[in-house]
């Protein structure tokens, strides 16, 4: 099945580059573009895109606004597009339901990458991003949390793996450090995600931190 993508920038010299390098994808349908995150939300509405890529500032309704209303309404992932990565924007738009950030430099084949692995139901941050996001969420907790009680549905190895997804470490990695395969540790982070009522693993590693499971600060330098 083709890829429905909305593009959503306020600069249309971008989004005219992102539509014509994603429409000569095989697997990818370009539904629309929008300037603005008001036009972002009226698009999305009338296409369900699986995918949008918004801009996180523009005129007229800015692009975390936009995707907390896309991601209530509909089960569109978003990834988030910066001219750079804006240390102050990352949590606010995980809180809103992104699931990913691209600067909008990036080279087009990572492009074309990135918007199939989040297509695909993964999440994309970059080791920078995570390291980022994990700063702001252990700096904005000042004492330590009560569990949240949403952990008491996982089991023992479960919860070790969400330890090492709030590190920030790719599935590949939770593998080598527990031992077990990376086909072993992907499906241990859908059951995790599923039990939790999360949307992505981005959501995971806040909450890994804000349930008091990880100690503010504890892995930072491994993200």
């Amino acid at each position: 099945m083709s890829i429905g993508v909305l593009i959503v920038d306020d600069q249309s010299l971008i989004r005219a580059g992102f539509s014509a390098l994603l429409e000569a994808e095989a697997d990818m349908t370009v539904l629309g573009t929008a300037g603005s995150g008001t036009e972002a939300v009226q698009l999305a509405r009338a296409t369900k895109p699986d995918i949008v890529l918004m801009d996180i500032r523009m005129p007229h309704g800015d692009g975390i606004s936009a995707t907390a209303q896309i991601t209530a309404e509909l089960p569109t992932r978003v990834i988030m597009l910066t001219t750079f990565e804006l240390e102050e924007y990352i949590l606010d738009s995980i809180r809103a339901g992104a699931s990913g950030f691209l600067v909008k430099d990036t080279e087009p084949a990572q492009l074309i990458e990135a918007v199939r692995i989040v297509a695909a139901g993964d999440s994309l941050l970059s080791p920078s991003v995570t390291r980022t996001l994990l700063s702001q969420v252990a700096t904005g907790i000042q004492k330590k949390l009560p569990a949240d009680p949403r952990l008491a549905e996982l089991t023992a190895r479960e919860r070790e793996v969400l330890v090492q997804i709030g590190t920030g470490k790719t599935n590949a990695e939770i593998a080598a450090a527990l031992f077990i395969t990376p086909l072993t540790a992907k499906t241990h982070v859908s059951r995790i995600i599923g039990k939790l009522g999360v949307r992505d693993r981005t959501s995971l590693v806040v909450l890994a931190y804000e349930s008091g499971l990880i100690t503010p600060g504890e892995a930072l330098g491994n993200a």
